[in-house]
């Protein structure tokens, strides 16, 4: 058994679950906060038996698409803030950042 932790933006989440739901994986849905951008995002953990690891993985690859986010960077004006204009900055935010673990023991009371 393998535990898979998927860190997903929050507007795939609930697609996400719903598809996993729907495919027969059971899971659980946390709230985080990104360290990059600072923004919310949603950590899905579930249990996966070895031979679905790829299945699973599949169907998150499937709902969660890489996006474009635009940045404001925070810099210092060097002169009069008049003279002060911020440039943008276009990231690209992944779609999710999967992690696979061994899993020693599963039980479930």
């Amino acid at each position: 058994m393998k535990l898979v932790i998927a860190v997903v933006q929050d507007g795939d989440a609930a697609a996400l679950l719903e598809k996993m739901v729907e495919n027969g994986f059971r899971a659980t849905k946390l709230a985080s906060t990104g360290g990059f951008l600072k923004k919310g995002n949603t950590t899905i953990f579930a249990g996966v038996e070895n031979e679905r690891i790829q299945e699973i993985i599949h169907l998150i690859k499937e709902k969660c698409c890489v996006t474009q986010q635009i940045l404001t960077p925070i810099t210092s004006a060097g002169g009069p803030m008049e003279s002060y204009l911020p440039h943008l900055i276009d990231v690209p935010v992944s779609g999710a950042n999967i992690f696979v673990i061994d899993v020693e023991q599963y039980i479930k009371v």
